[in-house]
């Protein structure tokens, strides 16, 4: 290297760089792995994952995972694949792992909001792929990725600010709604939420106040039936009532009686739907009550009203059952108007968060009591940030909740006397917990926690993420990408601060299978992702894990981050055409006719 005219330069001849330097290029990411330790995924697309798992045998790597994230496509998988799966990882020494369909694990949809069924149906599905799954490795624990969500959005919002809405799920009904926070409100008596400190505070209240119109607009309308129904009766109910004597005796009724008659059918309607609609809110108050009180005084107010509701389900006369509903929603209404409004809507994060955390430890206890010691990993991952349980924490509350479902119920009794769904393993506690450990855990894509950029956060705080999530992970996802769009580049080609993210992780880091999953470079630049993400890794290019490494490898070998004097420019050309664009073959540029032959003769060169 010399200094002339005050510029430096370094050889134009890119040979062989120093062993001694092994930190040379800009992918190389500053974190070694050996590339044993990482895999490739399938194409998601396909269900000949045969085909596909061949393809990959070719590059060398030691580890694949089926990706098998399309749940139409996973069905389509024949059985007799996944065994032959088996036996070519017996024969390799390969090692598998599976991502499963993504479906929402919390049975909320769409269109329906949420349903029991819709959960349960999600929870089978999940337990099929884990079940399938083992076929691939029946003697291992093979690693079955899930996603803790799919459709539900998360809570995260710009970064220092509070949320600007939230959205809750009637617990009735299973219906979503969003709900507008403001801090600041100017009607007078509304409170000051600026001087609130934490935003669970803001949502707390702005929730108790919808319960709150919510139960009131519930009790209003069944007041105005009921009482419109009381108008009538009171109006017309007597006359009513000897229509109904004269009627029975078979006597014919006059004008005015009919007239009363038609009042009191009216009245009847309203009233019929006011007692129809007191049932509900009765029900709603017991299952929803706010406090131990308030369950205590639905509890009393069944007692009162429980020998005027028999005589309405005994009485044979309309006029005698009316009067009688009248009663019971009048001492209804006095009573529950008192009561704190019941917590029928709830923040759709924490609702969504226990019946996540169902499923999962669902599908552990299943794969457990079937396949004992041998059965696959449950690995939650987070799905691209925004999206629900997409943060580590998050992640950490619903993976350690699931374990502690598991616990539970694994810690049952294993009778026959006992429904199906109530029956245990039998274990211990010890026993419980250290199968809950092995079989439930994280799958941690460092590419979606990267996507936190988009609302303001930093390195440090993807990285801090990470450090809540660490003690859990057991798999890894590797891609890359500029923090806003949900792309897949090979790791050092985005900024995705992987080095951090991995020491965070620690072992778990070091150890977890780390699979590549590179799908918008395999769509643009259509070549295999492996090579890239050696030298992003530096990892080392023969087995004896020394020099040189293949972060080295663009002085050795002309590689794509070789960039326009790389492949697509080869040195050997600026050395037997010059530098000159005009003397380089057509194909690359130039004017000379035809890639082979030398600039003298034309003729092949030696």
């Amino acid at each position: 290297m010399a200094k002339t005219g005050g510029y430096t330069l370094s050889s134009i001849y890119q040979g062989g760089y120093s062993s001694l330097k092994p930190s040379y290029g800009d992918v190389f990411t500053g974190y070694n792995i050996n590339a044993g330790g990482f895999g490739l995924t399938t194409d998601p697309r396909t269900a000949n994952v045969l085909q596909e798992v061949s393809k990959n045998l070719a590059t060398g790597v030691k580890q694949i995972e089926i990706s098998a994230i399309q749940p139409e496509v996973f069905e389509s998988i024949p059985k007799q694949h996944l065994k032959e799966i088996n036996r070519l990882s017996k024969l390799t020494g390969v090692d598998i792992s599976v991502h499963g369909p993504i479906v929402e694990a919390s049975g909320l949809t769409q269109k329906e909001g949420f349903t029991e069924t819709n959960r349960k149906a999600a929870e089978r599905q999940m337990i099929s792929a884990v079940e399938k799954s083992h076929e691939i490795n029946p003697d291992g624990n093979i690693p079955v990725t899930f996603h803790s969500s799919v459709m539900l959005p998360g809570k995260i919002g710009e970064k220092g600010k509070k949320a600007e809405e939230m959205l809750v799920i009637n617990r009735e009904t299973g219906g979503i709604n969003r709900i507008p926070i403001k801090e600041e409100k100017h009607f007078p008596g509304e409170e000051d939420k600026k001087k609130l400190k934490t935003e669970g505070e803001i949502i707390q209240i702005e929730l108790n106040k919808a319960n709150e119109e919510s139960w009131l607009q519930n009790l209003s309308h069944l007041s105005y039936e009921n009482e419109r129904g009381g108008e009538l009766i009171d109006a017309y109910g007597t006359t009513a009532e000897i229509a109904e004597s004269e009627e029975t005796a078979g006597r014919e009724i006059n004008e005015k009686e009919k007239r009363a008659k038609q009042a009191f059918a009216m009245a009847d309607t309203f009233l019929n739907n006011a007692y129809r609609q007191f049932k509900g809110t009765y029900e709603s108050a017991y299952e929803y009550a706010a406090t131990d009180n308030d369950k205590e005084t639905i509890k009393k107010l069944g007692d009162q009203i429980t020998q005027k509701v028999e005589k309405i389900n005994d009485s044979k006369s309309m006029y005698d059952k009316a009067l009688l509903k009248r009663e019971v929603i009048d001492e209804g209404i006095g009573v529950l108007k008192n009561m704190t409004p019941p917590e029928i809507l709830t923040e759709i994060d924490s609702f969504a968060k226990g019946k996540t955390v169902q499923t999962f430890a669902n599908i552990a206890f299943e794969s457990y009591k079937k396949f004992k010691d041998n059965s696959p990993i449950i690995s939650i991952e987070n799905p691209p940030a925004g999206g629900g349980f997409s943060t580590g924490e998050e992640l950490k509350e619903v993976v350690e909740k699931a374990r502690e479902e598991f616990v539970k119920r694994a810690m049952k009794a294993d009778s026959y006397n006992l429904p199906k769904d109530q029956r245990g393993l039998g274990m211990s506690k010890n026993q419980a917990q250290q199968a809950a450990k092995k079989i439930l855990g994280v799958t941690w894509d460092v590419g979606h926690i990267n996507m936190l950029r988009k609302y303001g956060y930093e390195d440090k705080d993807i990285v801090k993420e990470t450090e809540a999530v660490a003690p859990l992970v057991k798999h890894i996802h590797l891609s890359d990408n500029f923090g806003f769009e949900h792309t897949e580049l090979p790791m050092g080609m985005g900024n995705v601060p992987i080095k951090e993210i991995l020491e965070k992780i620690g072992k778990q880091g070091f150890d977890a299978k780390k699979i590549i999953e590179a799908g918008n470079w395999w769509q643009h630049f259509k070549t295999p992702p492996f090579k890239e993400t050696l030298e992003a890794f530096g990892s080392p290019i023969y087995s004896m894990n020394m020099a040189p490494y293949w972060n080295q490898s663009l002085g050795l070998q002309q590689g794509y981050m070789g960039g326009m004097s790389g492949e697509w420019l080869p040195q050997m050309n600026y050395e037997t055409f010059g530098a000159g664009f005009s003397q380089l073959p057509n194909e690359l540029g130039g004017q000379r006719p035809g890639a082979q032959g030398s600039r003298m003769s034309g003729k092949p060169m030696e």
